[in-house]
């Protein structure tokens, strides 16, 4: 029986057409377990638009704080009216958080979208962040900052908004018995607890840490069944993890993420990051 549950979901948004996308996913989760969506829309602040080391004239001034609060202005009513349509879709009532009950409710922060993901991100059980885009050189900072300074679990979605609502049905956890790994284990919990099948997924033999056998009677005694899918590390064991994830026809992969520096695993192509790169289910990742 779970012991453990999902109440408040964050996502950010802005004018890059992945809100939809985020929804989706938030939504189907929201609905399960019965969560309330927040849905965070971040405009920035005039002296942020200010060119830095410049004097400007009052009057130039005035005029760059009229445009941007117009811009905001209208980038907030047009996804504001883009979140109402999608919670009508996806049957979320548009709402304040009610218990046991799937809502959603649009926030407006001032400032920069990291600000937001870190300010919004600590008091909510899970954030959705949106598959980075290497050709359009966007999603990173957000990832970062949620992974890094949120304390939260972060779940990178896909690039569809065609989102199955049973996401979760089938866990696969990738288990190293990293300082990562087990974070992810406990933060993740009520994903692993409501899923129908849990698979352990490990490749090498981890030194001294829990084996992945002494994980499946961890998660055994919360009573949780779980079986164990074994591969050898060739080459980056994150693209092999993912390809094992597929295999055993998981939906939702769960693990550590960046044990290296984030920077040093973006540059030379570490585990997380190749995860992250080709990644075509959702994943939820902890640091």
């Amino acid at each position: 029986m779970s012991g453990s549950t999902l109440h408040t979901i964050m996502m950010p948004v802005r004018g890059d057409g992945r809100g939809p996308v985020l929804f989706a996913h938030a939504a189907a989760l929201a609905k399960r377990f019965g969560a309330h969506v927040k849905v965070v829309h971040c405009h920035p602040r005039t002296e942020d638009l200010m060119p830095k080391g410049v004097v400007i004239p009052s009057f130039l001034r005035k005029q760059i704080e009229e445009a941007s609060e117009s811009s905001a202005h209208s980038e907030e009513d047009f996804l504001h009216g883009k979140f109402a349509v999608d919670a009508t879709k996806h049957g979320v009532a548009e709402q304040g958080p009610e218990l046991h009950k799937a809502t959603a409710k649009f926030y407006e922060y001032t400032g920069k979208q990291v600000e937001a993901v870190r300010y919004y991100g600590r008091l909510s059980d899970l954030i959705c962040v949106a598959k980075p885009s290497r050709k359009e050189n966007l999603g990173y900072n957000t990832l970062k900052e949620a992974l890094f300074y949120s304390g939260r679990p972060v779940m990178v979605c896909t690039e569809s908004d065609q989102v199955d609502m049973t996401i979760g049905k089938h866990v696969a956890i990738g288990w190293n018995g990293s300082l990562e790994a087990t974070r992810a284990v406990a933060l993740a919990m009520p994903l692993i607890e409501t899923a129908e099948k849990v698979t352990i997924l490990t490749g090498g033999s981890p030194e001294h840490s829990a084996t992945p056998e002494e994980f499946r009677d961890y998660l055994a005694a919360r009573g949780v069944t779980a079986d164990i899918g074994k591969f050898d590390v060739q080459g980056v064991a994150g693209r092999q993890l993912l390809k094992k994830t597929g295999d055993v026809g998981a939906d939702l992969l769960i693990m550590g993420a960046y044990h290296e520096s984030y920077e040093r695993e973006s540059l030379l192509g570490g585990n997380s990051a190749a995860v992250v790169e080709e990644a075509t289910i959702p994943v939820v990742m902890v640091h």
